[in-house]
């Protein structure tokens, strides 16, 4: 998994509450186990029309943001079934942090499984974070998670709340595997010594 330490990229404006993990990618899409290739269909249903043509008013459509890497949203963001594959696609297109006043338990959790940076604010602070994401390319937010602050293009500075042993696992690009593999060693010797002393096993 990728360390998240400084990211600064346009943040795209998303003004919806209770988007739910079947509009972040609908179930057409979950045949696949590979993490990768999911970012072309991320909010398929509002981002292409019935003949797959783009609808060129979905903000990600908009040429200032097609490269965003930060989404400022509405409240309940990522609600709905469990499935990781939401994390998967806004991963996969380049969404890196993605703010809302709060998030629904499962997506949450599994956005920092992905490298993915989920931000709580208070609305009143997420409001201003959405003026300054309706600039267009202008838009350009720093996310410093060390400090645990969001620097917005006018040099204004919100600090956040984060968990530090998920603050921790972010930094150094630790998933639940990346966490058992630092006890390799340990793990190694007990093993051997398993082996040894008990070879019937």
């Amino acid at each position: 998994m990728d360390k998240f330490t400084t990211l600064t990229g346009v943040a795209a404006p998303l003004p919806l509450r209770n988007i739910d993990t079947d509009m972040i990618i609908p179930k057409q899409f979950l045949k696949t186990i590979q993490r990768t290739g999911l970012g072309k269909s991320l909010f398929f249903e509002m981002r292409f029309d019935q003949d797959g043509k783009e609808v060129p008013d979905f903000v990600l459509n908009k040429p200032a943001y097609r490269k965003a890497q930060i989404l400022v949203t509405g409240d309940n963001f990522g609600c709905g079934s469990s499935r990781e594959h939401a994390p998967w696609a806004l991963l996969d297109f380049g969404i890196r942090c993605v703010i809302a006043p709060d998030f629904a338990d499962i997506f949450y959790n599994n956005c920092f499984q992905n490298g993915i940076l989920p931000i709580r604010l208070p609305q009143s602070e997420v409001d201003k974070l959405m003026d300054d994401a309706q600039r267009g390319a202008n838009a350009t937010l720093t996310i410093d998670l060390e400090k645990q602050e969001i620097r917005g293009p006018d040099g204004g500075v919100i600090t956040f709340e984060l968990d530090p042993f998920r603050k921790h696992c972010l930094l150094n690009g630790l998933d639940n595997i990346g966490l058992t593999l630092e006890k390799e060693t340990a793990i190694t010797a007990f093993e051997t010594g398993t082996a040894s002393s008990r070879p019937w096993l």
